[in-house]
């Protein structure tokens, strides 16, 4: 049976800014991102139904019958097995949403000809979860880095350290892919499992603690510390202090600062000693803005750092409020708090404000950026950043 993730409007509008650049099935929390974590429980590949905005690189799938679900929806165990059993033509719902549907010919999804009122509501159970909101990213972190690790190391067997001078407590909660190199590090998994993947490397005096991952080519600088929950996707260089945050892939924050509560996009670069705040001074509720809501509004949470979107950069020495939000293609520098919701492709700095960084002049820096780890544009790429800075209608 075809899978298919399929984005929900308004669920994708919440996610932002991270869904401007990519369907919310590619949005990483835990080890894996949403269509791994699903291609993994249901042992098969996903394609990806998202919005028109996207189809430049996800385009519509070419067949639409096959087994539809809730890109948001964060699968258990034995949610493999309640769609394997879906009927064709029937569904799951929670409380009115959508979660699943096996749809006959597709084109029903399309119309909406049926009626979610007859799916099978799954609203008793407590643990269904979805990704609905940025700071969910990070809440939810810890929890499914501990279940992604089950997932990923059943039935395998972790490489062996070879280095003397590394210390590992919990050794049986570290999981060591091929290529792996460390050199004088603490790892501590007793409180929460370790996954290293393939090709990472830690290295001399860095400080982990449990739940955390480091995906393929990632490097840890030397004197890292890493707090629990955190999750370093592929490709990136983290140094500093780092607490409770992701980083999807492909990102640097190579120097001495503190990033807690937070989640870092894609080709991002934050400055030597930038910092973040993750705790108002009252201790109270922190807010963020909301793109569907125009407007600021809580997170009922005490703890939330920077949201930062896909190929933005800040300074040497950046202080990021609490609950800060930036868009896609943002270049921050100077002193003092930049603003808390800072828009897609804004230059400047808090002390003399912002304006539109020149399409042209992003690319010229972007293309430098993906070019040292050896990647290039797509031209679908280049189409959806080009129509999110009104270059193309």
């Amino acid at each position: 049976m075809d899978l298919i993730l399929f984005d929900i409007p308004e669920i994708a509008e919440q996610l932002k800014p991270f869904t401007f650049t990519r369907p919310v099935s590619y949005i990483r929390c835990g080890i894996l991102t949403q269509r791994e974590r699903w291609e993994k429980r249901l042992q098969t590949s996903a394609s990806v139904y998202t919005s028109a905005a996207l189809h430049p690189v996800w385009p519509k799938p070419e067949s639409l019958k096959g087994l539809w679900v809730n890109a948001s929806w964060i699968p258990a165990p034995e949610d493999a097995d309640r769609l394997r059993n879906l009927k064709p033509g029937s569904g799951l719902e929670w409380n009115g949403l959508l979660l699943a549907y096996h749809s006959v010919s597709g084109q029903e999804f399309e119309a909406g000809s049926f009626d979610i009122r007859g799916f099978v509501n799954l609203s008793s159970l407590k643990d269904v979860r979805f990704l609905s909101r940025p700071w969910e990213i990070f809440s939810w972190n810890g929890a499914l880095i501990r279940s992604d690790y089950q997932l990923i190391t059943q039935n395998r067997r972790s490489l062996e350290l070879s280095d003397p001078h590394t210390a590992l407590y919990g050794r049986e909660n570290i999981f060591i892919e091929e290529g792996v190199k460390i050199k004088a590090a603490v790892i501590n998994a007793e409180d929460g499992p370790v996954y290293l993947g393939k090709n990472a490397e830690i290295q001399e005096g860095s400080l982990i603690r449990g739940p955390f991952a480091l995906l393929e080519g990632s490097v840890l600088n030397m004197g890292a510390k890493i707090r629990p929950d955190t999750t370093v996707g592929p490709g990136c260089k983290v140094g500093g202090e780092v607490s409770n945050s992701v980083f999807f892939g492909y990102a640097n924050k190579a120097h001495d600062g503190f990033l807690g509560n937070s989640v870092i996009g894609e080709w991002c670069n934050l400055g030597a000693d930038s910092n973040n705040s993750n705790l108002k001074n009252n201790y109270g509720e922190v807010k963020v803005y909301g793109y569907r809501e125009n407007g600021m509004i809580g997170t009922g949470l005490q703890f939330c750092g920077l949201m930062m979107g896909d190929h933005s950069k800040c300074g040497i020495n950046t202080m990021f409020n609490t609950g800060t939000v930036t868009g896609v293609g943002c270049n921050i520098y100077d002193s003092g708090f930049p603003p808390r919701h800072i828009p897609n492709f804004s230059w400047g700095s808090a002390g003399n404000g912002f304006e539109t960084y020149r399409f042209d002049k992003f690319l010229e820096t972007e293309i430098r950026v993906l070019s040292r780890r050896n990647k290039i544009f797509s031209d679908g790429q280049l189409e959806i950043l080009k129509r999110l800075h009104g270059e193309v209608e």
